[in-house]
């Protein structure tokens, strides 16, 4: 077994953009790689954040539209959807990502598989759909729609113990020097690791899993365009919601390949799509 641990932000854009190479791995390596998740807290407030590189901060009023355009420029490069218009995440009451972030670790106490899919949707609500998702009311709503037992998930928000589970992250974060996020810790049961910083490729990932497994794990499974129509069903299945980029991503395909089969699939009523900005969400119709 391997263990990729992401540090991660539910607002941040790169690790919405890593979704398809977690997921490509979560689906090749099935049973074989684990993936976790440590909150980094990427913006604690607002008011004092400076980003320089990507010319983000200075008065709310102007962050909201520097973070759109710095989302888009992002999405033209990782392929996942955002929406930008009517993006008003950051306000004078509003200054945190840190609420998402205790809303995840509040997930927790409710099993990793429901906080990890929780995690997910808050992610889909905050890049996709342009969702205030550091208020109390919006993370409720998200709680709800994945299934969470909402009066444990909110006595966990207002008791300080998934606070308190954030704060034991943002110590790991410092601990192993994580300043950006996604970075990774790779490891092997043995305890053996390593630390991959900012955005990764599978390729990456694979040359880590390689050689922390002694090349001992596999790819368990492999995708044939001869049955791309399937193929794409069943991810579509599997997964609650997924994208254009997350499914050609996992099969090899380019978008152009994958998007005449998701117009049938469509046509035929087998699936749902949701608009989501500069993209789409797809769902299977049960």
């Amino acid at each position: 077994m391997i263990e990729i641990i992401e540090f991660t932000d539910p607002v941040c854009t790169w690790c919405w953009g890593s979704e398809p190479i977690l997921r490509k791995i979560e689906t090749k390596y099935k049973g074989l790689v684990k993936i976790g998740f440590i909150m980094g807290g990427l913006v604690e407030n607002m008011e004092d954040f400076r980003d320089e590189g990507n010319g983000i901060g200075g008065e709310i009023s102007e962050v909201n539209k520097q973070i759109a355009d710095h989302w888009m420029e992002a999405s033209r490069r990782h392929g996942m959807p955002v929406k930008t218009e009517g993006f008003s995440f950051f306000t004078k009451d509003h200054v945190s990502t840190y609420p998402t972030n205790i809303a995840y670790k509040a997930a927790q106490f409710q099993g990793e598989e429901i906080a990890n899919r929780y995690l997910r949707r808050i992610r889909e609500a905050v890049a996709a759909e342009a969702k205030q998702a550091n208020q109390i009311e919006v993370l409720q709503q998200l709680a709800k729609e994945v299934g969470l037992d909402e009066e444990k998930w909110l006595e966990y928000m207002n008791n300080g113990l998934a606070k308190l589970e954030f704060e034991k992250d943002l110590q790991l974060c410092r601990q192993f020097q994580i300043y950006a996020f996604p970075s990774y810790l790779v490891r092997n049961e043995e305890g053996k690791g390593m630390l991959l910083r900012g955005f990764q490729t599978y390729e990456t990932f694979l040359q880590a899993i390689k050689q922390l497994s002694h090349t001992e794990i596999k790819e368990q499974q492999q995708f044939s365009k001869e049955s791309i129509r399937k193929n794409i069903e069943t991810l579509i299945e599997e997964y609650e919601t997924i994208t254009l980029m997350e499914l050609a991503t996992i099969l090899d395909c380019s978008k152009e390949e994958v998007e005449p089969i998701i117009k049938e699939l469509l046509a035929e009523g087998l699936i749902e799509k949701k608009d989501a900005g500069n993209g789409y969400l797809l769902k299977y119709k049960k």
